[in-house]
């Protein structure tokens, strides 16, 4: 019997605290019942609800890489790799989760798609900001497709500061040519603005890092850089590989032609030199 109050008083030790007079700390910081209050399906198909929370998901996942990849940029502008490489590791990270996040709708039927595809009328994923600063981010730059966003003040002009500014490939360029590598003058000061192009130069400059020692930093560097590429066109797959089983052929519903747009998009390099410079090592 003498062994109950410590029991008990252990246990009440051990409790969380309850006695709150408003919003959890946790509600507070996380926001947990503003990001619940965010799915408004306008149907009664089954399947528009994973549709929303797995859309909404990739946004979220889209915001911390764009984070991780300007992260990673801003410490090569300062020659610190080992804080590039720490930002590229989670980035890495998060698009293995992005990439999750398509499961739950990738096996929707044409049917259960078509129960809901209605409710978005002209939206599309093609519209997506924060998609458009991550594509920016690789180099893919495009004036043409900030237009979209006209109508947002605020985000229109990020996406046009996006644009203005080096890719994260532009400033991992601009390190290799401060460690000596031979990276063309004329890459070094393109127009950013531009859709980055292949330059035999900068492939003579991974093939010279591939071909030198193999625990080299630079090295280290072009795998993480190769894991974010195949990280980013696994993903352009999948997603190409649930569009095409959704809705097949039929045009997008932003305006585009659907399956042939996004299989023109899903074609485009990443990183391009750290590919085709490993036939010549």
């Amino acid at each position: 019997m003498t062994d109950e109050p410590t029991t008990g008083s252990a246990l009440v030790e051990d409790a969380p605290f309850l006695g709150f007079q408003r919003a959890t700390p946790y509600d507070d910081y996380v926001h947990a019942s503003v990001l619940s209050s965010l799915q408004q399906p306008l149907t009664h198909a089954p399947e528009e609800m994973g549709f929303l929370v797995t859309t909404q998901v990739m946004e979220l996942w889209f915001t911390l890489i764009v984070h991780e990849w300007r992260a990673a940029r801003q410490a090569l502008l300062k020659d610190d790799l080992d804080e590039a490489m720490d930002a590229l590791g989670r980035g890495r990270a998060a698009h293995r989760s992005l990439n999750a996040s398509l499961h739950p709708i990738a096996r929707l039927t044409p049917v259960q798609f078509n129960g809901f595809r209605v409710a978005f009328g002209r939206a599309s994923g093609f519209q997506s900001a924060m998609f458009r600063h991550m594509e920016f981010l690789l180099g893919d730059k495009s004036r043409s497709l900030i237009q979209p966003h006209r109508g947002n003040p605020v985000d229109y002009a990020e996406l046009q500061e996006s644009l203005a500014q080096p890719s994260l490939y532009d400033e991992i360029l601009g390190f290799l040519h401060r460690r000596g590598l031979p990276v063309p003058e004329h890459v070094l000061l393109r127009d950013v603005t531009e859709e980055y192009r292949p330059d035999p130069g900068v492939e003579e400059a991974w093939r010279r890092i591939y071909a030198g020692p193999r625990h080299d930093p630079l090295v280290a560097l072009g795998e993480a850089l190769t894991d974010t590429a195949e990280l980013v066109l696994r993903w352009r797959a999948d997603h190409l590989l649930a569009v095409r089983r959704a809705m097949g052929s039929k045009r997008g519903s932003g305006g585009s032609s659907g399956l042939a747009w996004l299989e023109k998009r899903a074609a485009r390099p990443v990183f391009p030199e750290l590919w085709s410079a490993r036939g010549h090592v």
